[in-house]
């Protein structure tokens, strides 16, 4: 296993991290560390290293918060030396929040008298099967009497009884105000009441009702078994993956969770770069219900909590099948001590039908199975799950697929009650309509760093002498000269090329890669509306920026209890060339959430993805050269020939199966 400077921070360089703040500033009791993450080292740095081994100074930069002043202070440490290299204070911010926080947040209203009572007075009183969730705040909607805290605001839920889901219980109109630098309780807002309805909100097996069970006729399926005898065709040194002409390096931390480093593709034997990083910046989960229940209810599940601290361990159940690679991953908590997440990230194979085929009129026939490498990770925020996955495939092609699942938000009503801004899933029971925008950022290099975006549509050319039957298409590529945003234009199918101009194939062109858009939604959103004021990242489907390695975050870096979105807006006012030079190409997809009672009590993944496409890049298929699969592998005769025991023949069990 070799060391490569954009490893992620091991377990004692946490700890060595906060033992220099501890040193120089008493940073301990009173203090949480709300992030300690690697100072990735620049372009440059990484290109001495991997051209002579010249190793750069080995950097943590952190954020931390002391709860007795409400200020927060950012560090830049070498670890290297075991030195400080920066302090400074950022005024009138909130770091993001920590998982400790949230804990004990809820063990702090529990336990609170006047908590204890208003549940009392709801008939709740077994607080064993209370779920208290604290969210955080947005600007706008902070009450002037708590400007100044550190705040959050917490639902409640009672599970039917031990073990059962929480969701499936809201305790509508009540909600508690709390400052978490001190756990104080500053206020609870007891705004209406309503009967619980009975519903069928449980999803475990044994809890579901025997009337509910007993409606399935769902016969049984037999196995389906993955099998590599011969183990995976990828090899994993560290953090270093390659297969099939692909490398990439994983590399992983509190914010974005799992980053991809360094993609290139070995074409005709010469390394070719495609990306630098790639990653997801921000997560925007807008509730559209100005109700009491859900107004204040607008997520940053990157700025605000970090996809890597909400990563679960793929070791719990069956997420990844057939011959698997892990990745563990290290984090802190508030104290700055390290913990693991074992198996945070999965490394697979998978067959995905046929790559490409052509029966010959004389009756030959050449056909190939496609084989796709896939690097995962999977996040629970609260009552969501997203499963993000990268794939990668034999004919140049990437794709980027996100998975949400889990359980929708959801509000009792009084009977008969209107809920004009979500779906009835259950009795008296609505799930509001809420929206996920993610936004990737990737620094592109195709075939160097120097690339330019073309905005890519197609044209319906008037009929005319040279087109009498309507039937000419043209293809419209525009460069875009200055940073800033465009939009999904389903008329033109517009695209974008990365293009890299002084880099040309085979046949003269320049070549480049194409982000093929997919789930690109509106925001649907008034222009004054205060949760787009906070992140007018989603207004826009597409923006290109010069390459500044500060420039990170979407709706910038602090977006707890913000106001404004501080990012991408701002920074596109320097009105930057972005022709021909190294750049960003931030894109924003998700999910428009129109609930439906199919997805009660848990749902059925909704799934997006976005692609990109070698154009030009390779000078013809890239993938003529992949081999035919086995005739052992492949289905003989007609279907239903062979019974189900001779698909146990080759059955076999690895210490990394699942």
């Amino acid at each position: 296993m070799a060391f490569h400077p954009l490893d992620p921070l091991a377990a004692a360089e946490f700890t060595a991290a906060s033992t220099v703040l501890s040193r120089e500033h008493g940073v301990g009791e009173g203090w949480r560390f709300a992030s300690i993450e690697l100072v990735e080292p620049p372009k440059s740095a990484i290109r001495a290293f991997e051209a002579d081994g010249t190793v750069p100074d080995r950097r943590a930069r952190l954020v931390v918060l002391n709860r007795g002043e409400n200020s927060t202070w950012v560090a830049v440490v070498s670890l290297t030396h075991g030195s400080l290299l920066d302090w400074a204070t950022v005024p009138g911010v909130q770091a993001n929040f920590t998982v400790d926080e949230w804990g004990e947040a809820d063990s702090a209203l529990r336990a609170h008298p006047d908590v204890i009572a208003v549940l009392a007075g709801r008939g709740i009183t077994d607080l064993d099967n209370v779920f208290i969730d604290t969210w955080t705040y947005g600007d706008a909607v902070i009450p002037d009497r708590f400007r100044g805290r550190r705040l959050g605001w917490a639902d409640i839920w009672v599970r039917r009884e031990k073990g059962a889901n929480p969701y499936a219980g809201p305790v509508s109109g009540l909600h508690f105000v709390i400052d978490v630098n001190t756990m104080e309780l500053l206020e609870i807002e007891d705004s209406f009441e309503v009967e619980r309805p009975e519903v069928m909100g449980e999803y475990v097996p044994h809890l579901i009702p025997p009337r509910i069970r007993a409606l399935s006729h769902r016969p049984p399926l037999k196995p389906l078994d993955i099998v590599q005898s011969d183990g995976p065709s990828f090899p994993v040194d560290g953090n270093l993956v390659r297969w099939q002409n692909w490398s990439l390096r994983v590399g992983f931390n509190y914010r974005e969770g799992m980053t991809l480093h360094n993609v290139s593709y070995t074409d005709a034997g010469r390394v070719r770069p495609i990306a630098n990083r790639l990653s997801f910046a921000e997560m925007v989960v807008p509730y559209r219900d100005p109700s009491v229940d859900h107004f204040r209810r607008t997520a940053f599940d990157i700025g605000e909590w970090g996809l890597g601290f909400m990563t679960t361990s793929l070791e719990l159940g069956c997420d990844c099948l057939g011959e698997v690679r892990y990745l563990d991953a290290v984090l802190h908590n508030s104290k700055g001590e390290p913990y693991t997440i074992p198996n945070a990230v999965c490394i697979h194979e998978e067959d995905n039908a046929v790559l490409w085929k052509h029966v010959d009129h004389d009756g030959g026939a050449e056909v190939r199975r496609m084989r796709r490498l896939v690097v995962s990770f999977h996040v629970t925020v609260a009552n969501y799950e997203y499963l993000v996955y990268w794939r990668f495939y034999q004919d140049g092609n990437m794709e980027c697929e996100v998975r949400a699942t889990g359980i929708m938000v959801v509000t009792h009503l009084e009977a008969g009650q209107p809920h004009p801004n979500g779906t009835l899933v259950d009795t008296r029971t609505y799930a509001p309509f809420h929206q996920h925008f993610i936004v990737a950022r990737m620094d592109l290099d195709i075939d160097g760093p120097e690339n330019t975006v073309f905005r890519s549509e197609t044209r319906i050319e008037p009929i005319g002498q040279a087109n009498p039957l309507g039937l000419a298409l043209t293809q419209q590529n525009t460069p875009i000269e200055t940073e800033g945003f465009d939009d999904f234009e389903w008329s033109t199918q517009r695209a974008w090329k990365v293009v890299n101009e002084k880099s040309l194939n085979g046949l003269g062109t320049p070549v480049s890669y194409k982000l093929v858009p997919g789930g690109a939604i509106p925001s649907f959103f008034d222009a004054a509306a205060p949760a787009l004021q906070r992140a007018q990242v989603i207004g826009h489907t597409v923006w290109v920026t010069p390459n500044d390695e500060s420039e990170r975050w979407p709706c910038g870096e602090f977006v707890n209890q913000s106001s404004v979105d501080h990012g991408l807006p701002e920074w596109i006012q320097a009105h930057r060339s972005v022709r021909d030079t190294d750049l960003v190409l931030w894109y924003v997809f998700g999910i428009h959430h129109i609930t439906r009672p199919e997805e009660w009590p848990v749902m059925p993944a909704d799934t997006v993805s976005f692609w990109l496409k070698p154009v030009g890049f390779f000078d013809r298929n890239p993938s003529l050269d992949v081999e035919p699969s086995p005739s052992g592998h492949c289905a003989p005769g007609a279907a239903g020939a062979h019974d189900g025991h001779e698909a146990h023949q080759h059955r076999g069990t690895t210490e990394s199966k699942e």
